[in-house]
């Protein structure tokens, strides 16, 4: 199985650097320059501090977690921490490479008074938030790249073996497991679930959408979002990597090679369905719809009807994190460190913060009237726009 590395490279660029490696010619796939931007607002920073070595090169969707007033993070080597929201504080770290290599990969998830984890190494990890005190550590059958769910007293992880399993959020123990089929050749990365209404929704590596009951893992639908399509097995990959958006009585989901595509919650029937490809997660906010294509474009549509309303390519193959909205604008980082505030209705630049030359793996978090933001080598920060 195929699992690609930190670069969120395209199958085509993949297919475009083996051709270029056998004939020796030159590499087609450019990063975008950075945009000349004239600023409009100049964030703050409130606070910094550091987190082990961060992701280093490595793949990682580690996203920090704000909850209880605290900012909580993790690196990969296995170093936990938890900041005091307000000051920068560390009020207590934690290293759970202690006894074994942990290789933090999913996460961070805050709830129930706690904080779970998963690793590559297959273990989902509860730790007590107040304390850092370990709860419980079990093998969870597969790698954990995706944050779990937290809902109905569960702890729900979407694992590279293709299982969705659903563990008790205060004991471990395992209440239900789905497989599904996993192509030979896949992405590496996988959907973090989501639910509403006692459903729990997830994106698989075979193209498909599923929905199964939380109570008991029972499946309710699956909905195609991607179907295998060319000649060889890059062209025919389909995963279903960004997380499902549900807003209304819509979900919304999107696959590599696939659409875009906005399914009724009820039914599991498409309402609408557009062309695009990408492997990170996206954006809604009222009738927008934001998305970052595997070409590193972001895209606004209608969320109503799916209809494009404008698309900015000047950020093209700058290896760009998913989408989050911050103070009214729409944000992405780069992996050369830069942050880019876009005009949510024009997709024109408003502001560019340049953090540190290490990149920026995952899209910054909200925390109340601000937002925090990690990079590779584990430069946390608080910040605010204005």
């Amino acid at each position: 199985m195929m699992r690609k590395g930190w670069k969120r490279v395209s199958a085509v660029a993949l297919l475009g650097t083996l051709l270029i490696g056998c004939a020796g010619e030159e590499d087609s796939i450019v990063m975008a320059p950075v945009p000349v931007v004239e600023n409009t607002f100049t964030p703050e920073s409130f606070w910094s501090s550091n987190v082990g070595d961060g992701v280093g090169r490595y793949y990682s969707n580690l996203t920090p977690a704000y909850e209880y007033g605290k900012v909580y993070a993790a690196d990969r080597g296995g170093e936990v921490k938890a900041i005091d929201g307000e000051t920068g504080k560390t009020l207590w770290a934690v290293n759970l490479s202690a006894e074994k290599p942990a290789l933090i990969s999913g996460g961070i998830t805050a709830s129930y008074s706690k904080l779970y984890l998963g690793t590559e190494t297959g273990e989902l990890i509860a730790l007590d938030e107040e304390t850092g005190d370990l709860v419980w550590r079990i093998n969870a059958g597969g790698e954990i790249l995706s944050k779990p769910l937290a809902d109905e007293s569960l702890i729900v992880v979407n694992t590279s073996r293709g299982e969705l399993a659903a563990f008790d959020a205060e004991s471990g123990e395992e209440r239900w497991r789905i497989s599904t089929d996993v192509p030979n050749l896949t992405l590496r990365g996988d959907s973090s679930p989501v639910a509403i209404s006692g459903g729990v929704f997830w994106g698989m590596a075979n193209g498909r959408l599923g929905a199964a009951f939380i109570e008991n893992g029972n499946i309710i639908w699956q909905q195609t979002v991607a179907s295998p399509k060319g000649a060889t097995e890059i062209d025919r990959l389909v995963d279903v990597d960004a997380t499902p958006v549900i807003s209304g009585s819509l979900l919304y989901a999107v696959g590599y090679n696939g659409q875009l595509v906005a399914i009724d919650l009820r039914s599991g029937r498409p309402a609408w369905k557009r062309t695009y490809s990408s492997t990170t997660d996206f954006l809604v906010v009222g009738s927008y719809l934001f998305l970052v294509t595997d070409k590193d474009h972001v895209v606004a549509v209608d969320a109503r009807s799916g209809t494009e309303l404008w698309q900015n390519r000047d950020l093209e193959y700058r290896q760009l994190t998913a989408p989050v909205a911050i103070s009214g604008y729409v944000v992405v980082g780069d992996a050369e460190g830069y942050l880019h505030w876009l005009d949510p209705t024009t997709g024109e630049f408003v502001a560019q913060q340049k953090l540190d030359d290490s990149g920026i793996a995952v899209a910054p978090i909200k925390a109340d009237d601000a937002y925090i933001v990690i990079t590779r080598d584990g430069r946390i920060s608080k910040k605010q726009t204005q």
